[in-house]
Formats: C-alpha cells, structure tokens, sequence
C-alpha cells in the first residue's frame, strides 16, 4: 500500500520532522518566501495531508480542489485562516497548537504596554540619533510617559492569553478589569465588568479575543471613543479586530494616547497605513509566539496532530471534532 503524502509549507527542523519520516510521504516547501496561493494550490494537489503556516490561506476554492485531502495541521492556534466550515463539508480534519502560545503572547502585550506607556522606541531613536547631544536641555517634562503601577488594565477576552496578562497586570500592582464574550462566573486576577465600564475606566485596554466573523472591527470609532481618554490600546490578538483607521485618528486628536500593535488589517502593514506617521504607536511584526522554545513546541504538536491522522488515531488537538462522526 503506498504511503500517504503529506506536504510541509515551511522548511521545518528535521528533528521536528523526524516522526512523520517512514509513515508517510513527505515534501517540505523549499521556497525562502511564503507560498503564493497559486504555488500552495500546485503543491497540495493529490496529498493527503498538510502542515501550514498562519500566513498560507487555506480557502473555500483550494479545498474544492482537493479530492484526497484528510487533515490540515496549522501551526497556529488561530485558524481564521483556513475556512473551517468548508474543510468540515468535505469531511477534512483541521488541528491547532492550543496551549503553548499563552505565556509568551502575554510577554509580548506587556511588552508593548510598557514601551508604549513609557515611550521606550521613542527615546531609543532619540539616543540613536545623536538627539541627546544636541542643546535639548533636560526638563522636569523631559519624555514624560504614565504610570503602569496603580493604573487600572483593562483585558478584552478573558481565555489563556488574556488571563496571563491579567495576571502580570497584578503582579505590577495594577487594578484589572475583565470582559469575555461568553459569560464567566469567576476568573482569578480580575474583576469581571461589562464592556463599557471597561472601556471607561481602563488606562490600557489588552486585546484578546478571536478574530472571527463577529469580531471583525469589533473595536470601531464608537467603542475607541468610548475609550477613557488618554488611555493606551494593545492588541496582539488578531488584525481586522480593531478599526485602524478609527484607531489613528483616536490618536491624532489626543483622545488615546498611544497604542501597542502586533497584527494589522493587513500584514505586512502596508506602507500607506495611517499609523506609520504617529509617534506614539509601537510596532511588532506579528511576533506573539516568536521564542525559540514556543515556535518549537508549536511545531511538535503540529506535527503530532499529522501523525495521528496517519498512524489511525484521534487527532489530539482538533478544531472541527464532528468531522469523527460523520466517517
């Protein structure tokens, strides 16, 4: 009986690769840049299986396409970039990396809390360029930032990622405010609020939630000028959350005062975005996961889930479980 094929869309470490080695066919992209969807399309057709990345967009029309396709293994958590209502019709198995990503995404957003609320890329410039050495006498308002200790966080979307910041939020002494979708009886480290109380009394407003068909532009002009003013606005969640231009011009008229941003609308960000030209905007090129040990344990258990699909087993950390109960 021939061996299944299963294609890779990014060159992974051969150790990371060395289970599906003998139990299927495999054939890793050697490409140095992300597949264009027309070489996704070409590479996929006739394999059994796929290992993506967030950036290769498994559509409705690719799956179409597809006659022997079983699973897709994302190396993400979010799947928002694979149609899942399609792969389920067509009986294709969609697994994730749930899990391992929490802890080191809540880094990153309080990361970006931090060098926004202290202005921390600002005065790197301003010593980088010689800026320092000029007659700039220093003043009492010399960078002026605000206080993280004893200001209030407010966290949008209470799942892991959401939690941990709300609990590193406590450890800085701050009061931390939380809203989540769906209704939670009790979360350790914040206090529950509805969303507009949230958005009134925070200081900073950590984004959360998952990108999805009710999400998208979920913080509009209305919700960013419900914003208590002179807040901070963080999303490392997901782009398309958050009105960008409604955010920029929050920004240009003072009512923000800064924001930290790691996903956008469009990624890369695209040259003619409003946000470039405001100083007090941080920015991380989607980074949220980007520790060597994280994006290793991402890819161990995307390659987990393919082994179990071909070995004959449950896929252990399936998006799209119903899928078992049709076959």
């Amino acid at each position: 009986m021939s061996l299944k094929r299963v294609f890779v869309t990014y060159r992974l470490p051969e150790d990371i690769l060395r289970p599906l080695r003998g139990i299927c066919d495999l054939e890793v992209w050697t490409g140095t840049k992300p597949m264009t969807p027309p070489e996704l399309f070409s590479s996929i057709c006739d394999s059994d299986g796929i290992i993506c990345l967030l950036t290769d967009e498994i559509t409705r029309s690719l799956l179409e396409n597809q006659e022997k396709l079983n699973f897709i293994s994302s190396m993400s958590v979010g799947v928002d970039h694979i149609d899942v209502a399609a792969a389920t019709n067509r009986n294709i198995l969609v697994g994730n990396t749930p899990g391992v990503l929490a802890e080191t995404t809540a880094d990153l957003a309080f990361g970006l809390l931090l060098s926004a609320a202290r202005r921390i890329p600002e005065a790197d410039k301003f010593v980088r360029e010689g800026q320092w050495l000029s007659d700039m006498p220093w003043s009492p308002d010399f960078f002026l930032g605000k206080d993280v200790h004893g200001a209030t966080l407010g966290v949008v979307g209470l799942g892991e990622t959401g939690t941990a910041v709300a609990r590193r939020g406590k450890a800085f002494g701050m009061r931390v405010l939380g809203w989540n979708r769906t209704q939670k009886k009790d979360v350790e480290h914040a206090e529950l609020v509805q969303l507009d109380e949230l958005l009134a009394e925070s200081d900073y407003v950590s984004i959360h939630i998952a990108r999805t068909s009710e999400t998208l532009l979920f913080f509009n002009h209305e919700r960013i000028m419900s914003m208590k003013k002179g807040a901070i606005l963080i999303n490392t969640a997901r782009g398309g959350i958050v009105d960008e231009t409604s955010l920029a011009n929050a920004l240009k008229i003072g009512h923000l005062a800064g924001a930290g941003m790691d996903v956008f609308e469009a990624e890369p960000l695209l040259p003619e975005s409003k946000l470039l030209n405001l100083k007090n905007v941080v920015f991380s090129p989607h980074i949220g996961s980007a520790t060597s040990l994280t994006r290793k344990r991402m890819a161990e258990l995307a390659v987990e889930n393919a082994v179990a699909v071909i070995t004959g087993r449950r896929m252990p950390f399936c998006v799209n479980p119903e899928v078992y109960r049709s076959r």
